[in-house]
């Protein structure tokens, strides 16, 4: 009852709430009652559904108020909207979000600088994330653009089993782009990433446990 006292003193005389109404807040003459365990009360005058939750030391909370009669029902509204709250905090954890990488390459990149280029661009498909490509020309490397095309192709046909290109070649200025998005989905990649870190810490506790001793004959 705590929760119905609080929530009613902290509106009363203050600004329109988003929240559901409770308890001395709901005016209707009758309302169709939810039971604690979802059970079906029927339509019950308001002043005997505020007596009931009194005895279960419950809060009856309005959970549609558009109904004909509105929809109450009886819980520890404190415990609900915490719970709520919980929810709605892993669910933000555990959300994924795209990011986009970016990779500066030179039309004219040496085969070393292309290799590890290429595994930072494998690393960021891996994990879910997309890529964008940017071909840097100086001086007198705009007037060859194929250069450029021809690297993006190359790049994109050896990392073709990670990712697709999204966004074709195009100039911009001094640059040519293309955006490589990945064949998984970052919520896939999260998992996988996880599941492998949790076995690389099994493999660290097993080969740090103590060996078995032989038996004393």
């Amino acid at each position: 009852m705590a929760a119905r006292q609080a929530v009613a003193w902290c509106n009363r005389g203050g600004p329109i709430s988003a929240e559901p109404r409770i308890n001395d807040r709901i005016r209707v003459p009758e309302v169709r009652l939810v039971g604690p365990s979802g059970e079906q009360v029927g339509i019950v005058p308001l002043a005997k559904a505020l007596e009931l939750a009194q005895e279960y030391d419950l809060d009856l909370v309005e959970v549609a108020a558009n109904a004909r009669p509105p929809v109450c029902k009886l819980m520890d509204y404190g415990k609900f909207k915490y719970e709520s709250a919980m929810k709605a905090r892993e669910a933000r954890k555990n959300q994924a979000h795209t990011v986009i990488k970016e990779m500066k390459l030179r039309p004219k990149i040496d085969p070393h600088d292309y290799d590890t280029k290429k595994g930072h661009v494998v690393r960021f498909l891996k994990q879910g994330d997309k890529v964008k490509i940017t071909i840097m020309f100086r001086g007198r490397e705009q007037s060859r653009p194929e250069l450029g095309y021809r690297l993006l192709q190359r790049l994109a046909e050896d990392v073709q089993e990670l990712g697709f290109v999204e966004s074709n070649p195009k100039q911009d200025g001094r640059n040519m782009i293309m955006v490589l998005g990945p064949h998984k989905k970052k919520t896939e990649a999260m998992a996988e990433a996880r599941e492998a870190q949790a076995a690389r810490k099994a493999e660290r506790q097993q080969g740090t446990s103590p060996a078995e001793e032989p038996a004393e004959a």
